[in-house]
């Protein structure tokens, strides 16, 4: 994939494993998910200088399994979301936050924490099902959750590639969240922060998700 951006190329080396079907094109691939709500997993990471051909594959390919034909660009000219990819170092643990490692047995209450935060709680189920099957192949990633007090307050999944799947009820645990995820890279992770994290990352390159036509 030595075409793509390194942002683009960092965030489908996370999601491909995510993923339920891949398609190899020029100079880049794609990654479908059918019935699952995770952008990054229902995408085409492809070259800036991509051609016409190659984007009418891809769109073709995604509406055959009835899915929006999205693709994944640089900058914030996409009209499907928008991101800030780049590299987070830990800072510690607020004292008001908790944050653990879960069982993967507890996935169906970590996907429904991740779902609550993206305010989209309908998707809990489907993306619990999802994951657990792609999570058998991937033993080395890790289910987080942060808590205030007793309640659950956020969700991310780790892997070695980096952060890319994760979410908050309150900003304020954003921090401690990824910090515990950085703890697990050795200080340091690949993560995306969407437009509405007031957290900074090194590095930072704006991703957006666009509509193929």
């Amino acid at each position: 994939m030595s075409d793509l951006p390194p942002a683009l190329r960092t965030l489908l080396d996370y999601h491909r494993p995510l993923s339920t079907f891949a398609h190899s094109w020029p100079g880049g691939e794609s990654l479908l998910s059918p019935g699952v709500n995770v952008l990054g997993a229902n995408a085409a990471y492809l070259p800036p200088d991509a051609d016409q051909a190659t984007l009418t594959a891809a769109r073709d390919w995604a509406l055959e399994h009835e899915l929006p034909p999205l693709r994944v660009l640089l900058g914030d000219g996409g009209d499907a979301g928008h991101l800030r990819v780049g590299r987070f170092i830990g800072d510690g643990h607020s004292s008001a936050v908790q944050v653990e490692q879960t069982s993967r047995l507890h996935l169906p209450r970590w996907a429904g924490v991740l779902a609550e935060a993206s305010g989209q709680s309908e998707w809990a189920s489907a993306l619990a099902r999802h994951l657990a099957a792609r999570l058998e192949a991937l033993p080395n990633a890790a289910l987080l959750i942060a808590y205030a007090g007793a309640e659950a307050v956020g969700a991310l999944l780790w892997q070695p590639t980096g952060a890319h799947l994760w979410g908050t009820l309150d900003e304020a645990v954003d921090a401690p969240l990824l910090s515990a995820a950085a703890e697990l890279s050795g200080g340091e992770l690949s993560v995306s922060l969407p437009d509405t994290s007031p957290l900074e990352v090194l590095d930072a390159q704006s991703v957006s998700f666009a509509h193929i036509v």
